[in-house]
């Protein structure tokens, strides 16, 4: 059976106006002008889908997520991560990366193994595309809200380990650059073609330099837990402006970052397309305000904002990638194109995997969203599988 999508069709560097995707099975077979569509592509049992004045885009893919739904990747199991990939699919994520908390080195383990054999059978909502380990080699000055007394300085050894284990499932580690025995972990994270990024720390502009030159190339949520801007001092912030060759998370909330940080950072990394919109999204995401945790923290949500008990710290987000894709065009000025590549297309390049997805082309996995003209979501399709819209 084919499926054809009509709306305006959002490519990596154009929008194609009247425009039309087609899907047979799980592949991309068309994507241009309804005018030119071929003929063999009106044959046969077709499923239409339309928003006029809408639009299509490649399916979001969020590499810095902790959980949704009531989960947490933490507690994974089966039920666990149909729960968290199943929420986050029915708001545009159509591939992400499991994120871990700092935490004793067995509890991220378990999550390790249980991700590995969930993503060993057929995922039936978003991609599992591999884990992030957010810690637990990070800064004690700059825990956020993971929790202190987990951290550990950064030690290639257990990486080494877990990837004889669970070959090419971490694809992503956060670490302080400035730890004793981070140079090293860098430096084998390159060679293993794994994301190195630097979050939760307290380095300086020399430091994240030094980094950088040995292979780290990635920063965590932008502008939080981290060295700030200064003019005498540009800290970590000023070396991810400033350095083309760090891509940098943003979680576009309007809580974590200003719209005028939003905007500026996005002016800097876009035109390299560089910018990776995330959500850091925590279990409570979709659920109302009330008490939960992250890792192993308690965590009050009020108003839709995640704090620690202390009622300051933010401990990750309520944010979905729709959200933060309207967030981007609606309030930090970027158009439609931008917002696209820094939700679908650039952590797809930075994972690797843009040749299978990211993007709308001939030939490529469909991973598809259909919006109207005021961005709401409309439709998604994994694997050119319509995901069921009525739960959300």
């Amino acid at each position: 059976m084919l499926t054809k999508i009509y709306g305006n069709v959002v490519t990596k560097d154009s929008v194609i106006e009247d425009g039309v995707v087609v899907i047979e099975n799980e592949t991309i077979v068309y994507a241009g002008t309804q005018a030119a569509l071929p003929l063999r592509w009106n044959e046969g049992v077709i499923e239409t889908f339309t928003s006029e004045n809408g639009y299509i885009l490649p399916g979001f893919i969020d590499i810095h997520v902790h959980g949704g739904g009531g989960e947490d990747f933490m507690n994974s199991d089966e039920n666990v991560l149909d729960t968290i990939t199943s929420y986050h699919a029915s708001q545009g994520t159509t591939t992400m990366l499991a994120t871990t908390m700092t935490a004793p080195k067995d509890w991220i383990e378990k999550v390790l193994s249980e991700v590995n054999k969930y993503r060993s059978k057929e995922m039936p909502y978003a991609q599992l595309a591999g884990v992030h380990l957010e810690g637990p080699f990070i800064s004690p000055k700059w825990p956020g809200a993971q929790n202190p007394e987990h951290i550990s300085l950064p030690n290639v050894d257990w990486l080494i380990s877990w990837e004889q284990q669970y070959p090419e499932l971490v694809r992503q580690v956060t670490l302080a650059p400035e730890q004793q025995g981070a140079h090293e972990v860098i430096a084998w994270l390159k060679d293993k073609e794994i994301i190195a990024a630097l979050g939760h720390t307290d380095a300086t502009y020399e430091e994240v330099e030094a980094a950088v030159e040995v292979g780290l190339h990635h920063a965590v949520h932008t502008f939080n837990a981290m060295t700030p801007l200064h003019h005498r001092k540009p800290g970590v912030a000023g070396a991810v402006l400033s350095d083309e060759r760090i891509s940098a998370e943003v979680i576009a909330d309007g809580i974590h970052v200003h719209p005028a940080a939003v905007s500026l950072l996005a002016q800097l990394k876009s035109r390299l397309q560089k910018l990776v919109l995330i959500t850091d999204a925590i279990s409570a995401t979709g659920l109302e305000d009330g008490n939960y945790t992250l890792g192993d923290l308690p965590v009050i949500v009020k108003e839709g904002v995640a704090r620690l008990e202390d009622g300051v710290t933010l401990a990750g987000s309520t944010l979905t990638m729709i959200r933060g894709f309207r967030f981007l065009v609606q309030e930090a000025g970027l158009d439609i194109i931008e917002a696209s590549q820094a939700a679908s297309h650039n952590p797809a390049e930075l994972l690797g995997i843009l040749d299978a997805t990211g993007t709308i082309e001939q030939g490529k996995q469909a991973d598809l969203l259909l919006l109207d003209d005021s961005l709401q979501l409309k439709q998604v399709w994994i694997k050119g599988r319509a995901l069921s819209m009525d739960s959300r």
